[in-house]
């Protein structure tokens, strides 16, 4: 059910963002604390800014007034993935091959559960594959719990 609601979401808030020119990063619908959230993640080249955010999300509340896919309360919240955005999509791979990420693992590896290293993207089979220590390592996608990049100040 939570699957079908994001894809859902996914194909209406999609014509918004490209009529506005945005990304759609992600969207996500999740229950917290007793709550359910509809979260939609939109970016663009140099960021997105407060007020393109309430564009998008004043369009799709009107949307899901209308249309009503999900029954439950929920807080809508649209917003930038943020500097330490995580990667999903086969495009997030391409675009910051070779930047600095951060990989959380279902399971330890070598007696850890979090590593960095250098994205060199995914391989024909969807592993991600990264350099670590100057070591390439491959990663089945389903052993990755989160892996976003690294933000180094």
């Amino acid at each position: 059910m939570k699957k079908s609601i994001e894809t859902t979401i996914e194909e209406l808030v999609s014509k918004i963002t490209d009529a506005n020119g945005f990304e759609l990063v992600d969207v996500e619908y999740v229950k917290e604390a007793g709550e359910y959230y509809l979260r939609v993640y939109i970016d663009k080249e140099g960021g997105i800014s407060l007020n393109e955010c309430e564009v998008v999300s004043r369009a799709l509340s009107e949307i899901l007034d209308e249309k009503d896919p999900i029954k439950e309360n929920y807080f809508l919240e649209v917003s930038s993935p943020g500097l330490d955005r995580p990667l999903k999509k086969e495009k997030d791979f391409i675009r910051y091959q070779g930047r600095e990420v951060e990989i959380k693992l279902y399971k330890p590896m070598n007696g850890t559960k979090q590593l960095e290293g250098e994205l060199v993207g995914l391989t024909e089979d969807k592993n991600i594959k990264v350099i670590i220590d100057n070591e390439e390592v491959e990663f089945n996608k389903k052993d990755v719990a989160l892996i976003r990049l690294a933000i180094k100040f």
